[in-house]
């Protein structure tokens, strides 16, 4: 089941974190990659919380993608705030943010942004071998 893609829009508010975890749950028990499931939602809830906490006033909406491809299932969220990209952070004990990346980090195969017009997409590899099939 090689090329699946399923994207869907989200509205940028507080609310659609935990619409974007049960998404993802709901795409990977479809698509039998139950094992990736809390990796990924995790993933998700950290990108999506960026955009509504980072991407104010730039539009109503973000986008998340799943594609599953090669051996890799590939994660994807967008937004329309194009001046400032994300960029991997050592925060402190004494932070109270910062570790959203941090997180993207340690969990992902390999992750990065790149920018589109408007804005960017963030995205993250993760090997769907290591995972357990369900």
């Amino acid at each position: 089941m090689s090329g699946r893609t399923r994207i869907k829009r989200f509205r940028a508010r507080r609310d659609s974190v935990p619409a974007a975890r049960r998404h993802v749950g709901y795409v990977l028990s479809e698509w039998r990659l139950g094992g990736l499931i809390d990796d990924t939602a995790l993933l998700a809830s950290e990108l999506s919380t960026n955009v509504i906490n980072h991407a104010k006033g730039t539009g109503d909406y973000f986008e998340l993608g799943l594609r599953r491809r090669n051996g890799t299932l590939i994660l994807e969220v967008s937004d329309s705030y194009q001046w400032r990209m994300p960029e991997l952070r050592n925060p402190t004990l004494d932070d109270l943010s910062g570790r959203g990346l941090v997180i993207v980090d340690a969990i992902a195969a390999k992750w990065g942004v790149r920018p589109r017009d408007p804005g960017k997409t963030v995205w993250v590899h993760l090997a769907i071998g290591q995972a357990k099939l369900t």
